[in-house]
């Protein structure tokens, strides 16, 4: 993924001003606490140890996993405003925090029991995703997880003004065609009115 145009996006103003817009509010640590504990929930009884969040931006999944699990947390994350503030505002130790994206993510096989990503998919050209994929597929030891827009079929659709930033698909039968080891634990919808998150459609599998 290095040097594609939504890379350089997301490391760049239009990284930055994403940034700015997200709250680590209260309200929005509390819907996202209760997203988490949904999603592990299958997990009770043989919870991930350690954990990575690739594309983590400022860190409200860091947060609200920080309260809900004593996994060992990482994150990546290619934009340097969200880093400062993964660091800056206490979420990760700096030594926790990598400049790498997707495609190419700096760990061993199977250094962690999960891997996941929320909101980062949908921001990988199509080109790009199976590459990305194969990366979280290596570094998970156990579990992986994505939450993202879902479509059922690949569609690009216009992110605030721009294009070539933001495509839907049905990334759960997309980690199934690519990766036959998967086994689907979960997977449920995140309904925007109810919850008071996007609405975000997640899958939850076990590697082996």
């Amino acid at each position: 993924m290095t040097g594609t145009k939504q890379l350089d996006a997301w490391r760049g103003d239009f990284g930055d001003e994403y940034t700015k817009r997200n709250v680590a509010d209260d309200v929005a640590l509390c819907a996202r606490a209760r997203m988490w504990a949904r999603i592990l929930d299958p997990l009770v009884g043989d919870e991930p140890k350690s954990i990575l969040e690739v594309g983590a931006n400022l860190g409200l999944n860091m947060r609200a996993l920080k309260q809900l699990t004593t996994a060992r947390r990482t994150a990546v994350e290619p934009n340097p405003d969200a880093r400062e503030r993964l660091v800056g505002d206490g979420v990760l130790p700096k030594e926790a925090v990598f400049d790498a994206a997707a495609g190419d993510l700096p760990f061993a096989d199977g250094e962690f029991d999960m891997a996941f990503t929320s909101g980062v998919l949908i921001h990988i050209a199509p080109g790009d995703l199976a590459q990305a994929c194969k990366e979280i597929h290596r570094v998970s030891s156990k579990y992986i997880m994505c939450c993202e827009y879902f479509s059922d079929k690949e569609e690009e659709i216009p992110y605030r003004g721009h294009a070539g930033l933001l495509f839907r698909r049905d990334f759960g039968d997309f980690w199934m065609t690519g990766h036959s080891d998967l086994t689907l634990l979960d997977y449920g919808f995140f309904w925007k009115r109810a919850t008071g998150l996007d609405n975000l459609t997640w899958w939850l599998f076990r590697k082996g």
